[in-house]
C-alpha cells in the first residue's frame, strides 16, 4: 500500500473512532500507532509509544498548562468571578443592557485568569445567567452574551489553546500570549457595541449605583487586576519565561485566597483534584496528537498539501482564506483543541512557505476557532451553558449569538487587513 492509501484510511478511521465517541486524544493515538506500524513496522511503533508520553509530559514549555489550569480553578473558588461581575454592573449597570455590558467584561477579566473558553461560559452562566434573567432580559440574549463572553477564553492570555498552538509549532508562548493582548480588547469592545446596538433598545436600565458604590467596587477586583498584571507584564518585560509565570500565577491565587478566608486546607485539595483531572485530560490529547504527527509526517501529507496548495496559483491571501475557511467549517463538528492540534500541524508548513508570520497567524487561527464555539451543530460554549441553563434550547442560544458571530468575522476581517494590530506589541518585547 502507497503512503498516500495508508494517511486516506488514517483519516477515515479517525473520524469513525470520533463518530463513535472515542475520545479525541485516544483516537488519535491509536490511528497514528497503528499508521506508523503500517508504514515501519511494529517494533519502531511501539518504541514511538513508550517514549512520547514520557517526552510530552516532561517538557518544560508544557508545565504551564496544569498551572493556568489551577489558576483558573483556584480562582473560581475563590469568588473572583462573582467580585468582577458586581463590579461590572456597579460601573455599567445602569445603562441601558447594563447587564449584559457588565456580563462581557466579567467575562473578560475572567478569562485574563483562566485560559479556558468553557470554564468561562460555565462560571457566567452560574453567576450572570440568573440576574440577567431577574432584570427581564430574554433567554436567547442572555445566553448569547454568555457564550460569546465565554470564547473570550481561549484568546485574551493566559490561553490554553494559544500556549498549544506554540507548543505544535515550536513558537515562543509568552509572545503569543502578548499577541493576543489588542486582538482580545478589541474582541471586548466590538462585544460591548453589539450587545448596545444589536439588543440595546429591548433591554432595560439596571439598578443604579453611585460613583462612592462604584468605586467600592473596585476592592473586591483587586486580585484580578494583580495576577493579570503579575503573569502578563512579566512575561512581556521578559522578567520570567510564560511556564515560570504560570506557577507564579497559581501561587499568588492560591495565596490570595488563603488571606481572603476564601480558601483552606480542603478547598485546595479540591482545587488541586479538579485541574489535575483537566490537565490529564489536555495531555491525554496532545499525546495523541503528537503520535498522530509522526504519522502524518511520515506520510508526507503536510508536505503534499503545500506543493497543492502553493500549485493552485493562489494569491497567499486566497490561500489563506481557503485555510480559514476550512477551520470554520471544521468547527461545526470540533470542539476548539482538537481542530487545532489537528489541523495546525498540517496547515502550518503551508502558512510558513506563504511567507505569514507565525505569531500573527497564531492569532488568527484562534480567533477563527472561536467561531467554532458558538456556531452549529456543535459549538462547545452551546452545550455548556445549556448543560447549566437547562430550560433554554438550543435554537434560543444560537439565535442569541448570530449577533456575536457577525462581530467575530469583522474582527477577524480587521486584523487579516491590519496585522499590526496583532504584531505590535510581541515586537517590542525585550
Amino acid at each position: 500500500m502507497s503512503n498516500e492509501f495508508i494517511a486516506i484510511a488514517g483519516f477515515v478511521v479517525l473520524f469513525a473512532l470520533m463518530l463513535l465517541r472515542v475520545p479525541i486524544g485516544v483516537a488519535m493515538g491509536l490511528v497514528g500507532v497503528g499508521g506508523f506500524a503500517a508504514i515501519v513496522g511494529p517494533q519502531p511503533a511501539l518504541n514511538l509509544l513508550a517514549q512520547s508520553p514520557i517526552r510530552t509530559i516532561t517538557d518544560f514549555n508544557l508545565m504551564l498548562i496544569p498551572f493556568f489550569v489551577l489558576m483558573g480553578v483556584l480562582a473560581t473558588r475563590s469568588g473572583m468571578s462573582s467580585e468582577l461581575f458586581r463590579s461590572g454592573r456597579a460601573w455599567l449597570g445602569s445603562f441601558r443592557g447594563g447587564l449584559g455590558l457588565a456580563s462581557v467584561g466579567a467575562c473578560a477579566g475572567f478569562a485574563a485568569i483562566c485560559g479556558s473558553s468553557v470554564a468561562t461560559a460555565a462560571t457566567m452562566t452560574k453567576i450572570a445567567y440568573p440576574e440577567m434573567k431577574r432584570a427581564g432580559y430574554d433567554d436567547a440574549t442572555s445566553t448569547g452574551i454568555i457564550a460569546a463572553g465565554g470564547t473570550l477564553g481561549i484568546l485574551i492570555p493566559p490561553s490554553v489553546v494559544l500556549a498549544i498552538y506554540g507548543f505544535i509549532t515550536g513558537q515562543d508562548i509568552g509572545m503569543l500570549f502578548i499577541a493576543g493582548v489588542i486582538p482580545g480588547l478589541l474582541a471586548v469592545i466590538m462585544y460591548m457595541a453589539t450587545v448596545s446596538i444589536a439588543f440595546g433598545r429591548k433591554l432595560p436600565r439596571g439598578e443604579p449605583f453611585s460613583l462612592r458604590e462604584a468605586l467600592a467596587s473596585l476592592r473586591g477586583v483587586w486580585a484580578v487586576l494583580l495576577l493579570f498584571v503579575a503573569v502578563i507584564v512579566a512575561i512581556y518585560l521578559g522578567v520570567v519565561t510564560a511556564t515560570e509565570a504560570a506557577a507564579a500565577g497559581a501561587f499568588l491565587t492560591a495565596l490570595i485566597g488563603f488571606m481572603r478566608g476564601r480558601l483552606n486546607l480542603s478547598k485546595l485539595m479540591d482545587c488541586l483534584v479538579e485541574a489535575l483531572r483537566t490537565s490529564v485530560a489536555i495531555y491525554t490529547i496532545l499525546i495523541g496528537a503528537i503520535l498522530f504527527g509522526y504519522f502524518l509526517a511520515i506520510t508526507q501529507v503536510p508536505q503534499n498539501l503545500t506543493e497543492f496548495l502553493t500549485g493552485l496559483g493562489l494569491s497567499r491571501y486566497a490561500t489563506l482564506i481557503l485555510i480559514l475557511l476550512l477551520f470554520m467549517v471544521m468547527g461545526c463538528f470540533l470542539d476548539a483543541m482538537a481542530m487545532i492540534i489537528l489541523m495546525v500541524p498540517i496547515v502550518f508548513p503551508v502558512i510558513m512557505e506563504l511567507g505569514f508570520d507565525p505569531i500573527w497567524f497564531g492569532v488568527i487561527i484562534v480567533m477563527t476557532v472561536e467561531l467554532g464555539l458558538i456556531t452549529p451543530p456543535v459549538g462547545m460554549n452551546v452545550y455548556v451553558i445549556k448543560s447549566i441553563a437547562s430550560r433554554v434550547g438550543l435554537t434560543t442560544i444560537f439565535r442569541g449569538v448570530f449577533p456575536f458571530v457577525i462581530a467575530d468575522v469583522l474582527r477577524l476581517i480587521l486584523l487579516l487587513a491590519f496585522p499590526a494590530l496583532v504584531l505590535f506589541l510581541p515586537n517590542t518585547m525585550s
